[in-house]
């Protein structure tokens, strides 16, 4: 058995305990950290992965995420995003509020995933994509995907070596694709990768996008903020931020805020970084978000929010979750437990110069 099978093998197990146990809730805080808000994102709801997202854990079926929003709306309360802000640190939220997010603009949010949400009483923020809305192309990680799918990580691996100074490069896999290779790119490289993947793969991507049909319309998208959900920011193009300049920065979240605004009728205060990563938190990034008006950011580390989280810096967990037990075991155990490692991590890190200038030790 492989070591992923091996992990989720035992936290399916650890998962089967906890839930079972006598009020798990209060014992969940015997691990520590007292939770606060608990922040949760899902991506594309449908029946089956497609050639579009096989490779890449996404999707949800619509019975798991109608079971999904049945468990917390039976044990949490879920809050709207101007709940979060106007009490922010957690002071005046309910008792184990939850806020339900959804990254990518996948045209399923709009047909299963609003109408269940309505149905439940249950707040939502959407993270769109402009680049995307009315399928006009198609979002790196699904062109990725597909080629793969169609044709082979030989093609991918193809158009990795157009890029200059990667002509050596080989990956394996879609992970190393999106987990090493991605977070590297600036714009321009990305753009050069992306165009070499359609031309080995034989593709029109703009045609692709149209007959994919995956994204949101500017009708539906206007038909999420008029149900009362909000829109929020996930840059232009989903791009990780780590390697971008000032100005592509500015780009990719200002472009983003004026044409979701323009689509939607209402002003954006969030953002959702693409691939969840505090490394993308920039410093450029931050004060870009800052100074364009936005209030909220959040992150999809998996990591428990305490009472005192900042609301530029909110964490959320990805789950695709089958089963009650192991919902509570990702957002209840998993996030305090990380919260644990985190911190064992920095208590063991050598006490570097910089940190003594800095005032920073791993002493507490």
């Amino acid at each position: 058995m492989s070591s992923r099978r091996l992990r989720e093998a035992a936290i399916r197990m650890g998962a089967g305990v906890c839930w079972h146990l006598p009020d798990p809730f209060c014992i969940t805080r015997l691990l520590g950290r007292s939770c606060s808000l608990r922040c949760v994102v899902f991506h594309h709801i449908a029946a089956l992965p497609t050639p579009f997202t096989a490779g890449i854990r996404v999707t949800v079926s619509p019975r798991t995420f109608e079971n999904a929003l049945q468990f917390l709306t039976g044990h949490y309360a879920p809050v709207s995003l101007d709940d979060v802000l106007t009490n922010r640190g957690g002071r005046g939220l309910p008792s184990r509020p939850v806020l339900l997010t959804f990254d990518d603009a996948y045209a399923s949010v709009a047909k299963i995933a609003g109408p269940l949400c309505r149905q439940y009483g249950v707040p939502a923020v959407f993270f769109v994509n402009a680049a995307f809305v009315n399928n006009r192309r198609m979002a790196p990680d699904n062109l990725v995907c597909y080629v793969a799918e169609l044709a082979g990580m030989d093609v991918v691996n193809s158009a990795i070596r157009a890029v200059p100074g990667r002509e050596d490069a080989a990956y394996h896999n879609l992970a190393d694709v999106f987990g090493v290779f991605f977070p590297t790119l600036s714009l321009n490289e990305r753009d050069i990768f992306l165009d070499a993947l359609c031309r080995l793969a034989g593709i029109n991507d703009s045609q692709l996008a149209k007959d994919a049909n995956l994204y949101l319309t500017d009708v539906q998208l206007r038909g999420l903020k008029s149900y009362g959900f909000e829109i929020g920011n996930h840059t232009y193009s989903h791009t990780h931020c780590r390697s971008l300049s000032h100005r592509e920065v500015a780009a990719e979240i200002e472009t983003n805020k004026a044409e979701l605004e323009a689509f939607s009728g209402a002003r954006v205060r969030s953002f959702s970084q693409p691939y969840g990563s505090s490394k993308d938190l920039t410093g450029a990034v931050a004060e870009c978000l800052r100074r364009s008006g936005h209030e909220a950011v959040f992150l999809s580390e998996s990591v428990a929010n305490d009472t005192r989280a900042d609301p530029f810096r909110l964490d959320r967990v990805s789950t695709c979750a089958e089963s009650d037990e192991a919902l509570f075991f990702e957002l209840e155990v998993l996030p305090r437990l990380r919260v644990r490692r985190n911190q064992l991590y920095r208590d063991a890190r050598p006490i570097r110069p910089a940190d003594l200038r800095s005032g920073v030790s791993n002493c507490q």
